[in-house]
């Protein structure tokens, strides 16, 4: 007679799932806020909507870390990527003028590595802690066979809430308008598909240090929040547009938020040029429209104001800690491209 077989033996191991559950709840608790009903162990988070907000409109976002996270399992650097994931979602739910408000992960993988887990997922907890949202749910999966041990995928989703009246759509944005940068961390989520070919033919000739920090933890520095300094900057003045800078970087992030006949002329030269980013450039040997396309090549998030209003927006951003760049204008729109780089 043959022995029975348990989900064990299949691969799957109910007991770890247990362990990491018991992890994680501590390092929710720490992102709680006004607001959570109900968050982890439950079938389904309970969040009420802050009772300040008139005409409350609900703004979603979802994202993943991309092929960032290849690197992670070659380089054992687990820690920074759930700070990747929650921002991917949340600095697009701010554009929308929005506060986010809650977050959920999804953590897939073939063998569960309770350890490996609750790295990532402690990045998940900090990320939701410095942009002011909760962490109430969540899903661990672990499936046999659909990933190589050692590795897993991230996904994750952001909810905000903005009052109706606020919502910022670019329908202010102005001819003569300031567009202000906001420095990035480095690379942040995107473009790494690109990143690891730059790897693979530079190796083993890699620099030591590129930006004051060791070579690896430049590459992987994770993606910056700008919740919180955004946030005071939109209560203190009028803000008529937001682009977070993700794939397509500025060349096909700001036209999202510039409305018909109206482009932006950038000037190169006007924000800061990193040794990363450099050192991208020149492996890649790509031009600077294929940069600013593929990177955020250090803005990684844009905010249009008034020529008026700009020097109290970037006085309101830099008391917050954001290092601001004056990098363009808005421009009645020529032929060809939204955006425009000038020398």
């Amino acid at each position: 007679m043959k022995q029975p077989l348990t989900y064990k033996d299949a691969g799957v191991d109910i007991d770890a799932g247990d362990a990491l559950v018991e992890r994680i709840k501590p390092l929710a608790r720490k992102t709680l806020r006004d607001g959570v009903l109900a968050g982890i162990g439950g079938f389904g988070a309970l969040f009420e909507i802050p009772k300040r907000y008139r005409e409350p409109v609900l703004v979603s976002g979802t994202d993943g870390v991309g092929t960032k996270l290849k690197l992670a399992f070659e380089w054992g650097m687990h820690d920074g990527v759930g700070i990747d994931l929650v921002a991917m979602s949340v600095n697009d739910v701010l554009v929308q003028g929005a506060e986010p408000l809650f977050f959920l992960d999804y953590f897939a993988c073939g063998r569960l590595d309770v350890d490996v887990a609750e790295r990532v997922i402690a990045g998940i907890a900090k990320g939701c802690e410095l942009s002011g949202c909760a962490l109430i749910g969540g899903e661990t999966a672990e499936m046999p066979g659909m990933y190589p041990d050692g590795e897993y995928d991230l996904a994750g989703f952001a909810v905000g809430v903005v009052e109706k009246s606020a919502i910022l759509t670019g329908s202010a944005v102005g001819l003569g308008d300031v567009v202000l940068g906001l420095s990035s961390n480095g690379v942040h989520s995107n473009g790494f598909s690109l990143v690891r070919k730059c790897l693979e033919r530079s190796a083993p000739e890699w620099p030591h240090s590129l930006d004051g920090q060791a070579f690896r933890e430049a590459l992987m520095a994770p993606t910056r929040l700008y919740v919180k300094p955004v946030l005071a900057a939109l209560q203190a003045h009028r803000i008529h547009a937001l682009a977070h800078i993700t794939g397509g970087g500025l060349m096909d992030n700001i036209p999202r938020v510039i409305p018909d006949g109206l482009g932006v002329d950038l000037q190169l030269g006007s924000w800061p040029r990193s040794e990363l980013f450099a050192w991208l450039q020149s492996v890649s040997g790509v031009d600077d429209i294929e940069m600013n396309r593929t990177f955020n090549n250090g803005i990684g998030m844009v905010v249009v104001v008034s020529a008026q209003d700009a020097p109290a927006v970037t006085q309101t951003l830099r008391d917050c800690g954001e290092s601001v760049h004056h990098i363009g204008q808005v421009v009645p729109r020529a032929q060809g491209a939204c955006v425009q780089l000038r020398s």
